[in-house]
């Protein structure tokens, strides 16, 4: 009977097992480098793409702190614009004051009383002058009290001299707003010395 040998046969199935498998494990190395590169792709895209987001949520965040920046100017600008219209407002308003104000001093002067200075100080008056006596003086300081522009008269200085006036004079007064009712113009008209 003649021999067989089997071992090459099982030899070449041995090393075609293994080639398969080689390649097996070499294509299961090159799909996990593969998945792995694709994972990591993926991630990098996603990664760029919430920087790339963040970068524009960033230059937004700046166009809006300018815009912020703005609204406030803005609004400090207002701040001065309606100070300026109070400013306006209240000139607009005292505007007549003055010229009711010059009306009582002229009406409130009784004759022999001249008047050299008049100086006003936010709503303070100074008033310098010469009388012809100091009874001119209080009658120019009744006067004071009974106008509407004008209140609370106060003699600071009052000095004889020999000559053609009597007196000079430093008096205070306070401005008020008064009421241009004809009325208290009447009244202050009539308080003359005679």
């Amino acid at each position: 009977m003649p021999r067989i040998n089997l071992l090459p046969w099982r030899e070449a199935q041995r090393k075609e097992r293994k080639l398969k498998f080689m390649g097996a494990m070499g294509g299961a190395v090159a799909c996990a480098l593969l998945a792995t590169g694709g994972v990591y792709v993926i991630y990098n895209g996603m990664v760029d793409a919430q920087e790339s987001r963040n970068e524009m949520l960033r230059q937004q965040i700046k166009i809006l702190d300018r815009q912020i920046e703005e609204i406030n100017n803005l609004e400090q600008t207002k701040r001065q614009f309606i100070a300026r219209m109070q400013i306006i407002e209240k000139l607009q308003r005292s505007r007549p004051e003055i010229v009711h104000l010059f009306d009582q001093i002229v009406k409130t002067l009784p004759d022999g009383v001249y008047l050299t200075g008049v100086t006003e100080t936010g709503e303070h008056l100074k008033f310098t002058g010469v009388a012809q006596s100091s009874t001119r003086v209080s009658q120019f300081m009744r006067n004071i009290d009974g106008s509407q522009w004008m209140k609370n008269p106060t003699l600071e200085v009052i000095q004889s001299s020999s000559g053609a006036f009597g007196s000079s004079f430093t008096l205070d007064a306070d401005q008020t707003a008064g009421d241009a009712s004809a009325d208290g113009s009447a009244r202050v008209a009539s308080a003359g010395v005679p």
